[in-house]
């Protein structure tokens, strides 16, 4: 190999690294429901185990994926429960390609304000469907990290009842680009 031929695939491997960067830079998520940063209200807090809140999935929208998506996933973690593992609050898969975001409520159990096709997994309330925070007593605001990952493949092969550790898995493994915002909560 010469040494312009060397560094014309250094430039080109640069180039193509750089684009892929913008184009993941570009993926973007936000929420007309929660803020970056900012405190979750009632409606995003869990109604069960001490928690008095309404159990509402935010609205959340997403624009700037790269052009060969062919799927979506959206997931709600707190990386602070106490558990060793964190705590999964959501798990939305197999969102068409077509879609830009999910409406406020679409979290309920049996899905049905999702868009067409898209499943739920299991979150660590123990079923399907968007559970709201609910960080113990006194320990500092949690954080609660809202991401959507734009996916290679149009539907993730899982089984109905999966974890968020199998779709989370499967999601690593289809991915395009990924967009996150973080919203707090906590209780004295």
């Amino acid at each position: 190999m010469t040494a312009s031929t060397t560094f014309r695939a250094a430039a080109a491997a640069a180039a193509l690294a750089i684009a892929g960067h913008a184009q993941a830079a570009a993926f973007k998520l936000e929420s007309p429901t929660v803020k970056p940063g900012a405190m979750l209200g009632d409606a995003q807090v869990f109604n069960g185990f001490g928690c008095g809140g309404k159990n509402v999935s935010p609205a959340l929208k997403w624009s700037g994926a790269p052009k060969d998506t062919k799927s979506y996933a959206v997931t709600v973690y707190d990386p602070d429960a106490p558990t060793g593992s964190g705590w999964w609050h959501w798990v939305v898969y197999n969102i068409p390609a077509s879609a830009t975001g999910l409406d406020e409520g679409a979290g309920t159990a049996d899905g049905k304000a999702l868009p067409a096709g898209s499943a739920q997994g299991r979150t660590d309330f123990g079923s399907p469907g968007f559970g709201g925070a609910c960080p113990p007593k006194g320990d500092k605001p949690h954080r609660y990290v809202f991401t959507v990952y734009a996916l290679k493949t149009d539907k993730i092969d899982v089984p109905a009842d999966a974890t968020a550790a199998l779709v989370g898995f499967m999601i690593h493994a289809n991915k395009l680009a990924q967009a996150t915002f973080t919203a707090k909560y906590g209780r004295k």
